[in-house]
C-alpha cells in the first residue's frame, strides 16, 4: 500500500489497520540474532563458569524490543506519520531516551564484546563512547530529527522515516553508552560524573522544546495542513509535542540521576559506616591494651 493510499484510507479513519512488514521484519531478525547468541553462541564464547545471559539481561532486551515495535508500528506510527506531531514526539523519545539503556542493559559483556571485535571497530567505538563525544553525537541527533526538513522527510517517505528511526536508535545508543557503561574498557564513568553527564543531556534539548511550546506558528507544513484528530489544531498538537519533549524528558533523565545519587549516597554512607567501626574497635583494642 502506497503512502498516498495509506492516506486517504485512514483520513476517514486513523484506527484503520495498516500493516507494516518492514518492522516486523527487522525486529523479528533482532529477536531472533538475539536469541541465537544467547542460545547458541553464548555456551562456546561466555566466560566459564558464566551463563550466557541473565534473566534479568533477556527481559531488558525484549522489552526493549517490544516498546521498538510499539513506537514504530501501528497504530503510533500512523498516526505520527499522517495526523499528530505530538504522538511524532512519543516516538522519539522511546527511541532516545528508553529503547537504547534497555538494549545496552540487555546484551552480555561477553556477545558486546564479539560484536565489537579488538581491530577497528574496537577503534572506532572507543572514540564514539568518549564522554564528550557521545554527549555530542546525541545531542546533535536530538537537533537534527527536529530540523524541519528531516521532519518533512519522515512523513513523506516511509523508507525516510525508518532510515532517521535507525539514526536515531545508532546516535541514543551510543550517547547513553556512558550511562550504562556495559564494558569497563569503553566510556565509563563514575556516578558523580555520570549524574553531570545526563544533567547535561537533560538542557539541551529544552531548546527545541522550548521553540514547540511557546512558538506562535506551527513550524512544520505537513502538519499544520494534515487532517484534524480529536479536534487539536496544529497550533495546539505542537505546543503538546513540547511539553512531552520538555517535561517527559526531562522526568525520565532525572529519575535516572536520581536513582544514581541515591546509589552513590548508599556506598558512601556504607563505606563510611565501615571506617568508622573499624576505627572505633582499634581505639576500643588500645584503650583495653589487648592487641597482639
Amino acid at each position: 500500500m502506497s503512502l498516498a493510499q495509506a492516506t486517504t484510507e485512514t483520513a476517514v479513519n486513523p484506527w484503520a489497520w495498516n500493516p507494516h512488514p518492514e518492522i516486523w521484519f527487522a525486529l523479528i531478525v533482532l529477536a531472533a540474532g538475539y536469541a541465537w547468541a544467547i542460545n547458541v553462541l553464548g555456551p562456546r564464547r561466555a566466560p566459564e563458569g558464566e551463563r550466557p545471559g541473565t534473566p534479568g539481561q533477556i527481559f531488558a532486551f525484549y522489552s526493549g524490543i517490544i516498546l521498538m515495535w510499539f513506537a514504530s508500528d501501528w497504530p503510533i506510527h500512523d498516526i505520527a506519520e499522517r495526523y499528530l506531531f505530538s504522538f511524532h514526539m512519543i516516538q522519539h523519545l522511546a527511541l532516545l531516551l528508553v529503547v537504547p539503556p534497555l538494549l545496552l542493559l540487555g546484551t552480555p559483556k561477553w556477545l558486546l564484546r564479539t560484536l565489537i571485535g579488538t581491530g577497528l571497530r574496537f577503534k572506532v567505538m572507543r572514540v564514539l563512547t568518549k564522554p564528550v563525544v557521545a554527549l555530542l553525537t546525541y545531542n546533535l541527533m536530538v537537533a537534527f530529527i527536529h530540523w524541519p526538513v528531516i521532519v518533512d522527510l519522515q512523513t513523506s517517505s516511509n523508507a525516510g522515516h525508518g532510515a532517521v528511526h535507525g539514526l536515531v536508535l545508532a546516535a541514543s545508543i551510543i550517547g547513553w553508552w556512558p550511562v550504562v557503561a556495559p564494558l569497563p574498557e569503553l566510556g565509563r564513568l563514575n556516578d558523580i560524573a555520570k549524574m553531570f553527564y545526563l544533567f547535561l543531556t537533560s538542557i539541551i534539548p529544552t531548546v527545541p522544546a522550548s521553540f514547540l511550546t511557546f512558538a506562535e506558528g506551527v513550524f512544520y507544513k505537513h502538519y499544520e495542513e494534515a487532517p484534524r484528530l480529536w479536534g487539536l489544531s496544529a497550533a495546539t498538537d505542537q505546543m503538546i509535542a513540547g511539553l512531552i519533549m520538555k517535561i517527559g524528558g526531562g522526568l525520565l533523565l532525572w529519575s535516572v540521576i536520581a536513582v544514581l545519587f541515591f546509589r552513590w549516597n548508599a556506598r558512601e554512607e556504607r563505606a563510611e559506616t565501615e571506617t568508622v567501626s573499624w576505627d572505633d574497635f582499634e581505639r576500643e583494642l588500645q584503650a583495653w591494651d589487648m592487641r597482639k
